[in-house]
């Protein structure tokens, strides 16, 4: 979840999202847009639950959605069978871009799609603030804040660039290096591979999660990744980052 200004901006739904904002004290009513990276269980199986929760709490502004084309066929199923008492509309931006692009403009951000390099459609999102005249006044060097996130992915060359300078870089690091094999064959990376593109970005802090099942020495991939990237987090449950 990236809280800014006071919304919220809801960055894919796996299983259980609606008990972690309520740990978290997050309201269904304040999420202002949804980011889905791709239509892999666990991060879109929450997704159901959460949209008819919203309709529960009496939401009634436009929710807008961004994910893969695929993403298309499931909330047609979900309008299909479990609307009938939803109070707003949703509205379902299909991404197919093979390059960074606009998607999204709030009142203090703007939000860009780039395609990853996974086994089905992925796509990871960056959010650049608004630098506003009350920003320049105030501090004519203000430069505005930033983050990337970028979900399950193989290494690939431009993804640093499209990343380049974020103040805040979340990427997955399923595997430690000695299993890069395993990484590769699964489309996704490891500790020193998401270190490494923060690295080539110039990002100002990396944040590592997506933590494979079969591996318990979490401390392992904190120690891999600051090898490559000191400013490195190896995130935990409902973990806070001030951007």
């Amino acid at each position: 979840m990236l809280k800014a200004n006071g919304r919220l901006f809801l960055i894919d739904c796996g299983e259980g999202c609606q008990q972690q904002m309520r740990r978290c004290h997050f309201s269904f009513v304040k999420i202002e847009a949804i980011f889905i990276s791709h239509t892999h269980g666990d991060h879109v199986f929450g997704l159901f639950g959460l949209l008819n929760s919203m309709a529960m709490y009496g939401r009634a502004v436009p929710l807008h959605i961004y994910g893969p084309q695929p993403l298309g066929n499931i909330l047609a199923f979900y309008r299909n069978y479990f609307t009938d008492a939803d109070s707003f509309e949703i509205v379902y931006h299909p991404l197919s871009m093979k390059a960074p692009e606009l998607i999204h403009t709030s009142k203090h951000l703007t939000v860009t799609a780039f395609p990853l390099q996974h086994k089905i459609a992925a796509f990871g999102f960056r959010f650049d603030e608004i630098v506003t005249e009350r920003h320049r006044l105030e501090n004519p060097a203000y430069r505005g804040k930033s983050y990337a996130y970028c979900a399950d992915t193989m290494p690939f060359p431009e993804l640093p660039e499209w990343v380049r300078g974020v103040d805040l870089l979340y990427h997955e690091a399923t595997y430690l290096d000695e299993m890069a094999d395993k990484a590769a064959a699964r489309y996704h990376s490891t500790t020193k591979q998401a270190a490494q593109c923060a690295l080539e970005a110039g990002a100002k802090k990396l944040v590592v999660a997506h933590y494979s099942s079969r591996i318990t020495d979490f401390d392992a991939y904190l120690r891999e990744c600051t090898e490559v990237f000191p400013e490195t987090v190896a995130a935990t449950d409902c973990q806070v980052f001030e951007i």
